[in-house]
C-alpha cells in the first residue's frame, strides 16, 4: 500500500484563494485589523483554521520579533487534577513568568476542564494562544498528542511516555525519583511502605515504579493494601491516611507524590498520635518551599523549577521556529530533613 501523500504547508495565497480577497487583507484580517470589516475577518479566521495557518502566522511574528501569548494551561483529571493555588504550580509559574518576560512576550494563565478529545484544539482557536504550555498531562495525552501533530507550538512539564509522542516534555526524571525516595526509607528500616498518589497518571505512575524497583533491589514484597490512590488535595491525602490506619493496614513508611500529600500524611498520624519520624516515616515529592518549615520538616525529592520553567519557554519558542525540542529529564535530588 503506497503512503498517503502529505499535505502541504498552507501559504497566505491558499487562504487569500479560499477566502477571495487579497493576501494584504488577509494579512490584516489575520492580524484583526480594523480596516477589514468584520464578515471578511471572521470568513478568513475561519478558513486559516481550518488549513491550520497558525503556525504560519506566529513563525513570522517571531521572526519579526513582535510579541508572541503564550498560554499556559493546567489539565484536569478529575478528582486528581492540579488546582491553581498548588504551591508546586505556582512556582514553576512565577519561572515560566520570568522566562516569558525575558523575550518579551506576554502571559495568558487559564485552567481548563477537558470535555472532548479536542479540548486544547479549542482553546487555541478561541482565544488564538501563539504557543501553548501545559503543566502537566493529567489523564490528557492522547488529546495533547493529537494537537501536537499538527499544532507544534506545545511545550509539556510532565513525562515521556512512548516513541511516537509529538509533543517535548520537560520533567524529572520520575523512576529515578521515586526510586530514591523509596529506596531512602527502606535504608531508614522501613518495610511496609505507603503509597500515596493516583498511579494511572503518566508521571504518578512512573514514581510508582520507583517505588517498585527499590522493594525489588532490597528483595521486599509489596503489600497491595500499602497502594492509595488519592487526589491531590490536602483532605484527600489526609483521608486516605485516616482510612489506612482505621483500616489497621501496616505500615511504618509513606512516600507521597507530593509534598501537599506529605504533609496531610503527616498532620493525620499526628493527631492519632503517632509519632514522626519515630514511628511512621515520610517523604515527599517536589520540594517546594514550606517543605523546609514544615513540622517536621520534609524529606522530598527536589524537582528544579527554575531550570524547568526556563526550559519549558526555550522548547516553546524553538518549537515555534519550526524545530523539534529534545526531551528534557531533570535529575531529581534527595533532600533529607527530620520527617525520615
Amino acid at each position: 500500500m503506497s503512503k498517503p501523500t502529505k499535505k502541504p504547508t498552507p501559504q497566505m495565497s491558499d487562504i487569500a484563494r479560499l477566502a477571495g480577497v487579497s493576501k494584504s487583507t488577509v494579512s490584516r484580517a489575520l492580524a484583526n485589523s480594523p480596516l477589514v470589516n468584520q464578515e471578511t475577518k471572521d470568513l478568513v479566521q475561519k478558513i486559516a483554521r481550518e488549513q491550520n495557518y497558525r503556525l504560519n502566522t506566529v513563525a513570522r511574528n517571531f521572526r519579526l520579533k513582535e510579541s508572541l501569548t503564550i498560554a499556559v494551561l493546567i489539565p484536569s483529571a478529575g478528582n486528581a487534577g492540579w488546582r491553581l493555588s498548588d504551591p508546586f504550580f505556582l512556582e514553576l509559574l512565577g519561572s515560566i513568568a520570568e522566562a516569558v518576560d525575558r523575550h518579551d512576550h506576554q502571559l495568558l494563565l487559564s485552567r481548563t476542564s477537558a470535555q472532548d478529545s479536542d479540548w486544547i484544539e479549542d482553546f487555541v482557536n478561541k482565544r488564538r494562544a501563539d504557543g501553548i504550555i501545559l503543566i502537566g498531562q493529567g489523564s490528557q495525552h492522547e488529546a495533547i498528542n493529537k494537537l501536537a501533530a499538527t499544532f507544534k507550538a506545545v511545550s509539556v512539564w510532565g513525562a515521556k511516555i512512548d516513541e511516537h509522542q509529538h509533543y517535548s516534555v520537560v520533567g524529572s526524571d520520575n523512576v529515578l525519583g521515586g526510586h530514591r525516595a523509596t529506596a531512602h526509607l527502606i535504608e531508614r528500616g522501613r518495610k511496609r511502605i505507603l503509597f500515596l498518589g493516583y498511579n494511572t497518571l503518566p508521571e504518578v505512575s512512573q514514581r510508582y515504579k520507583g517505588y517498585c524497583d527499590a522493594h525489588a533491589s532490597a528483595n521486599l514484597t509489596i503489600d497491595p493494601k500499602l497502594q492509595v490512590a488519592t487526589g491531590s488535595d490536602e483532605s484527600d491525602g489526609y483521608l486516605a491516611v485516616i482510612n489506612a490506619i482505621e483500616s489497621n493496614i501496616d505500615f511504618d513508611g509513606v512516600f507521597a507524590v507530593s509534598d501537599v500529600l506529605a504533609m496531610s500524611a503527616i498532620r493525620a498520624l499526628q493527631e492519632r498520635k503517632i509519632s514522626v519520624p519515630k514511628d511512621v516515616s515520610v517523604v515527599g515529592y517536589d520540594d517546594i518551599s514550606l517543605a523546609s518549615y514544615y513540622n517536621p520538616p520534609i524529606t522530598t525529592i527536589h524537582q528544579n523549577r527554575s531550570a524547568g520553567g526556563k526550559i519549558l519557554v526555550d522548547n516553546l519558542l524553538e518549537a515555534i521556529e519550526g524545530h523539534k525540542p529534545e526531551m528534557i529529564s531533570l535529575n531529581p535530588e534527595l533532600i533529607i530533613r527530620g520527617s525520615s
